[in-house]
């Protein structure tokens, strides 16, 4: 058998692998003992990551619907028909009336392309993807006060950490090869570790002390934390002075977020808030790590902020295994963001309303009249379908029907939508709804590049040919360039697109194929012969000085009242991933985690008299869901938790639209439901 080198498909560790081909067929996945992050281990779904590559419902051909029926169509006729509709739609009512969401699951190229077909060719700002679902506040928040919107580490640099604060992230379960490594630092090298989270994750039978909050009031506790170290005098006096400013503004408003108070607000006890604050505080390499369980509320970007405060409080940030760490969720959410799939940046985070950068662009592109105003996000483009204002769309790689909140007004908008295109690799819940359906081909079927976590841009390898007529997600973008009339988007192949990325992209600048053959590079990589950045801020702060931004503690939208007195929160679970449309193809993964299933603790469970797996129904003001039971300790008394990933009870039926107001990420972490027995 040929063996391949290329990188997982699922999340954002970026675990390299080898894929195995046998008379034209991906027969197995082995993991690489050489990468720097795989180390010769990879988790249930990267050992099976190949298995839905041969499944026989892929798509193989064009569909066009007709009278409400998918026929076969030529690619010809396809491209033909979605250039006519989109060329049409804008001319009526403006460029501003098509909108594309790219992917986190397709390359650095394909996403790099999609945002070129957006602005150069069809002049709207109006493309984004799922990160504005994930990690939009991440970047909003780390970008205000550090100047850089990523992880500040590497993933070999946990095994080092001797302190990590862990919150809003389930890391052995979304980040396996990570957790194992905090639980290996904390089992061998005696590491410190405070977890901070509403549901007791596997990495609590680890920790040194876990703090369990009530959902939404993150920001209250880590005041809190901030105001002990500042009471106590255990902040890095020298770092706040030299590297920081604005601290005084800090200091001012945390005084009143008391332990007291605080455990008011989060049932925290004030004394485990006092040892966690010591920790942290006190320890000389901690790491903060957090994922959607911080970013996903109306406060998202004042959580991160919140965060970012307390790394710079302490001095743990521009230090090898210090520093502040979202891990990032899909395999190339991270190189999708870098890559410009976003409705306010170009590649490499360049600003779309800076008259240079427009420039820029335009000088590269060979074209004129770049939009300068910032475009629809994901949830503003779904809702644009209904009221006429986003006619056209062109989706890649995702599927709101499963992934959006408020799952019901999803339906509706995609029902409503005058003119959709679906890229995939199946007809998904999302790809029934539309007119024309294109067949993608998947990781195993293309080159290119993805980016993870730890901004590592690493090769992915083509290791069998597509199935039927089924094609690169580049090279279907290139066509439909060319079919609107665009010349500038005929490449040879993705070595040649990733040419033009370095040129208008700084921190990809040395990104040259070749250098990326063994296991990759960290941005930022300005040239050809820089070796790449494993930490961030070493020196200085990508803005310069370090920015505290002080944030006041602000309820959630939606609290728990007499009729829907739970707190729903929602996340993934270690047997799948996302809307299941890989992982419930992938027969291992399906065995393991088969049916839904909703978290009730013990005593909510006996006052409503529900045995174990007992069918209930959850209802929320938007919808309802009917789901096993699942009894156990690790929710709240009061909370209830379901996985997103199952379409067969979709948890985003009940989770509210209500958005940050900065990043426009949707609050699925918090909504209050009622739970009855059936």
């Amino acid at each position: 058998m040929r063996k391949v080198l290329t990188t997982c498909i699922y999340c954002g560790c970026g675990c390299g692998l080898y894929l195995t081909e046998d008379k034209g067929l991906v027969t197995g996945a082995y993991p690489s003992v050489n990468h720097p992050v795989s180390k010769g281990s990879l988790c249930v779904k990267g050992w099976n990551c190949h298995e839905f590559v041969n499944r026989m419902d892929r798509l193989t051909h064009p569909l066009i619907k007709e009278n409400g029926a998918f026929r076969k169509a030529t690619w010809k006729e396809a491209i033909d028909l979605i250039t006519k509709k989109f060329k049409a739609i804008s001319s009526e009512t403006g460029a501003d009336s098509v909108a594309f969401l790219s992917s986190a699951k397709t390359s650095n190229e394909e996403n790099y392309l999609m945002m070129k077909l957006a602005r150069a060719v069809y002049k709207t700002n109006n493309v984004d993807h799922c990160a504005r679902l994930c990690h939009a506040s991440t970047v909003a928040g780390l970008a205000a006060t550090f100047g850089s919107g990523a992880m500040t580490n590497s993933i070999n640099e946990f095994e080092e950490a001797d302190c990590y604060l862990i919150t809003g992230s389930d890391t052995t379960a979304q980040h396996p090869l990570i957790g194992s490594r905090i639980i290996n630092s904390v089992l061998e090298r005696d590491a410190k570790l405070v977890v901070v989270d509403p549901r007791k994750i596997e990495l609590e039978k680890y920790s040194t002390i876990y703090l369990q909050q009530k959902n939404g009031t993150d920001v209250a506790w880590i005041n809190g934390m901030m105001r002990v170290i500042i009471e106590e005098g255990l902040e890095d006096k020298e770092y706040v002075e030299e590297r920081t400013e604005g601290f005084c503004d800090l200091k001012k408003l945390v005084e009143e977020y008391t332990p007291r108070y605080v455990e008011k607000i989060t049932t925290i006890p004030a004394e485990k808030l006092i040892e966690a604050a010591r920790i942290y505080a006190t320890t000389k390499k901690a790491m903060i790590v957090y994922s959607m369980g911080i970013t996903q509320h109306t406060t998202g970007v004042d959580n991160v902020k919140s965060l970012a405060n307390l790394a710079m409080l302490t001095g743990h940030v521009g230090r090898a295994s210090t520093g502040v760490n979202p891990l990032r969720g899909q395999n190339n959410v991270q190189g999708a963001c870098d890559l410009g799939a976003l409705s306010n940046v170009y590649s490499g985070y360049q600003k779309v309303t800076d008259e240079t950068a427009r420039e820029k662009f335009e000088k590269a592109w060979e074209v004129e009249g770049l939009p300068g105003n910032i475009g629809l996000t994901v949830t503003e483009i779904i809702s644009g379908l209904d009221g006429g204002k986003v006619r056209g769309l062109y989706i890649m790689g995702e599927n709101p029907m499963i992934s959006d909140p408020d799952s019901n007004h999803v339906r509706k908008c995609l029902e409503n939508a005058e003119f959709l295109v679906v890229q995939d690799l199946f007809l998904t819940d999302t790809a029934r709804f539309a007119d024309v359906v294109l067949p993608g081909a998947s990781f195993a079927e293309k080159d290119g590049t993805f980016t993870n976590t730890e901004r590592r841009c690493e090769r992915i390898r083509k290791t069998v040919d597509p199935p039927g007529e089924a094609r690169a997600d580049w090279e279907i973008l290139c066509d439909v360039a060319k079919a609107s009339g665009y010349r500038g988007m005929d490449y040879t192949d993705p070595a040649e697109i990733m040419e033009e990325i370095r040129e208008v992209t700084p921190i990809y600048g040395g990104m040259r194929y070749d250098r990326l053959d063994s296991y990759g590079l960290q941005w930022p990589c300005p040239s050809l012969d820089h070796p790449g950045t494993p930490y961030l801020h070493k020196e200085k702060f990508a803005k310069g000085l370090g920015t505290f931004m002080p944030r006041p503690f602000i309820e959630p939208v939606e609290s728990p009242d007499d009729e829907f007195n739970f707190i729903l929160s929602t996340g993934r679970i270690y047997w799948h991933w996302h809307t299941r449309t890989l992982t419930g193809r992938t027969s291992t993964l399906e065995r393991e985690a088969p049916k839904p299933f909703v978290e009730i603790h013990p005593e909510d469970a006996e006052k409503l008299g529900i045995k174990d797996e007992e069918t209930v129904k959850v209802t929320s003001r938007r919808g309802n869901v009917s789901l096993a039971a699942r009894i156990t300790g690790k929710v709240a008394p009061g909370s209830c938790f379901i996985p997103f990933h199952y379409r067969e009870a979709a948890a985003n039926v009940l989770t509210i639209n209500a958005v940050d107001p900065v990043a426009k990420i949707p609050e699925y972490k918090v909504c209050a439901v009622k739970v009855e027995k059936i």
